[in-house]
């Protein structure tokens, strides 16, 4: 029994695996990524912020807001089909899933003042701070 040729095939084989585990892990990941609704996060100023998140193919009762502790979640059944009938063919293309994203949000932000608007693909969210937390001018006497 070689030793030395034994713990080479041993590390190959290892080697091959790894490799075989980074192209499903990174599948998945592109996989996951694909269900990751794009979003615009800004500062509104001193006294809010604003997310927009980009909800193609969506209906807006598909849609839904949730807040639980500071984590705000959109999710959204995405039902989007395309269908062409032709004399010699057939084509039905169809997508169907659940998207989700989830935000923290920061400190002092009034859960009683978050709103949200879907207008052409779009879900607009607007989160105001705390009144106790705005900014606030001081005059100099």
């Amino acid at each position: 029994m070689d030793v030395v040729k034994t713990a080479k095939e041993v590390a190959n084989t290892v080697e091959e695996k790894v490799e075989k585990g980074l192209e499903v892990a990174k599948e998945t990941f592109a996989n996951v990524a694909s269900h990751l609704p794009f979003a615009n996060l800004a500062k509104k100023g001193s006294d809010g912020f604003a997310i927009e998140v980009d909800l193609p193919g969506v209906n807006k009762e598909d849609i839904q807001l949730q807040l639980e502790d500071n984590i705000l979640t959109v999710k959204a059944v995405r039902k989007m089909k395309h269908e062409v009938k032709k004399e010699d063919y057939y084509l039905c293309e169809s997508s169907f899933g659940i998207i989700s994203r989830s935000f923290i949000l920061p400190e002092g932000i009034d859960k009683e003042k978050i709103n949200a608007k879907y207008e052409d693909g779009r879900l607009y969210i607007s989160l105001e701070k705390e009144e106790s937390r705005k900014a606030k001018s001081i005059a100099v006497n």
